[in-house]
């Protein structure tokens, strides 16, 4: 939910009330100084196309691209990600990702929320998302937004791609930047203050100290004084110069914006770069649609179906965008010494099938994938964890694994031990129930030690 000055003083919630209510669950002793980048694939990366290839399949499973060598002895990854080769040492590869959900909105949510779904379709959740889940219990009281999330114009509401809330109510859903931060226009508008309402803020939080000093003296427990806080976090989250530059791009050197790309995937890795420095604790990235324009047989997000693209002119499109974000964001993070205070995730909801499909569209027979809960791969990158290995191998068709299946709510366990957050604590659903941060899990042994 974008926070808006005019929600100040207007019944409903307002931005003291979301900084209110988020203190009000925050677990004490979290540290400080960690945070998570998040891109989310959506639609579903093919693990045949990027990061788990089989060149000793038949044709019909391995496609048209050869694995390369990487910086890491014995990885390879696909032709198309020349460098993310180049600093494999510097992530791990978790090939092995696993759940049963085949559809986007069963998948996004079982994934997004480390949860399995009540309602396997639609992306509208019934359990809050991994996200909402930290803006509820990390404890930081400063004015950044604790969940943001970076996406396209109209295309960030975050019950559209499984981020939403649900029952901890919309004080924790993401603070959402929408638009392309490489546009020389480019401003994020729900942070700064309109033309003239400067004044009006400052009229508004003068009658309410007058308002609140009458109620200071009666006040024994303390809760005036907090009240003071949660406006002031709010007035700074409109009015302060560090938070609006922290969502300036065009302040970092050229060659910094060059080296990730004047595209919306490159410049929201590097604002999710700032904003994680400045104070935020999750930014979500979405990963669609790399350029304005859509060349022809592609697609705006990950899903590869025959019927939506052709999957090899749709990666030879896409692929240079994600290789130069993504590597180019891991690099800025370990040059800067903010690999122990940043951890790095880089999945969708699911991979594709092993096997390529082909549809006849006007005139011209088109190669894709299907969906494929089954196995698939992601990124991990940072956190202080262990880097340069693969987790988990699958069969000779990348189809199932072969050994160490991996499930969401391992990789939300060890999210959650890099944040600090206990996860034997519970939250409340709308009834009053105890429920659990995270479904038994732990964190994925393989990164530690």
């Amino acid at each position: 939910m974008a926070l808006q000055v005019g929600a100040i003083g207007a019944t409903g919630l307002g931005a003291a009330d979301l900084f209110r209510m988020r203190a009000e669950a925050a677990l004490p002793g979290v540290p400080q100084d960690t945070a998570v980048i998040y891109l989310w694939l959506g639609g579903g990366c093919s693990q045949l196309e990027t990061w788990d290839l089989k060149p000793g399949a038949s044709d019909e499973v391995r496609g048209k691209y050869k694995p390369i060598k990487t910086s890491v002895p014995g990885l390879e990854i696909c032709e198309l990600l020349p460098k993310q080769a180049a600093i494999a040492d510097k992530f791990t590869l978790i090939r092995t990702m696993k759940h049963r959900f085949s559809d986007h909105g069963g998948g996004s949510k079982r994934v997004m929320t480390g949860r399995e779904p009540r309602t396997p379709t639609g992306t509208v959740n019934d359990a809050p998302a991994i996200p909402s889940v930290v803006s509820k219990f990390i404890d930081r009281h400063g004015p950044m937004p604790r969940n943001i999330v970076l996406g396209d114009q109209g295309g960030t509401s975050a019950d559209g791609v499984a981020l939403g809330s649900a029952y901890l109510s919309a004080a924790h859903n993401p603070f959402e930047v929408a638009g392309d931060p490489s546009a020389k226009n480019f401003k994020v508008d729900n942070i700064s203050l309109r033309e003239g309402m400067k004044g009006r803020l400052e009229d508004r939080m003068q009658l309410l100290e007058s308002i609140d000093a009458v109620r200071r003296e009666i006040d024994r427990t303390g809760s005036m004084a907090a009240m003071d806080r949660f406006n002031a976090q709010a007035c700074e989250l409109f009015t302060s110069k560090e938070i609006r530059d922290a969502f300036d791009v065009s302040l970092e050197p050229q060659a910094v914006r060059d080296a990730y790309g004047m595209h919306p995937w490159g410049q929201r890795c590097l604002m999710a770069r700032r904003l994680v420095e400045a104070g935020s604790s999750f930014v979500t990235v979405l990963m669609t649609k790399p350029t304005a324009a859509l060349p022809e047989n592609t697609r705006y997000d990950w899903d590869c179906h025959a019927i939506n693209c052709d999957l090899f002119t749709d990666m030879e499109y896409r692929a240079p965008y994600f290789d130069q974000a993504v590597s180019a964001l891991i690099t800025d993070i370990f040059s800067r010494g903010l690999d122990k205070k940043i951890l790095v995730v880089v999945t969708g909801e699911f991979g594709h099938t092993p096997r390529l499909e082909y549809k006849d569209v006007k005139g011209r027979k088109r190669p894709g994938r299907d969906h494929w809960p089954h196995t698939f791969s992601l990124l991990v990158s940072g956190g202080g964890l262990n880097m340069g290995q693969v987790i988990g191998a699958t069969d000779e068709r990348a189809a199932y694994p072969k050994d160490r299946p991996v499930l969401p709510e391992e990789l939300w366990a060890t999210v959650y031990r890099h944040l600090g957050i206990d996860t034997s604590k519970f939250m409340q659903d709308l009834s009053g129930r105890p429920i659990p941060i995270l479904p038994d899990a732990r964190p994925i042994k393989e990164l530690y030690g």
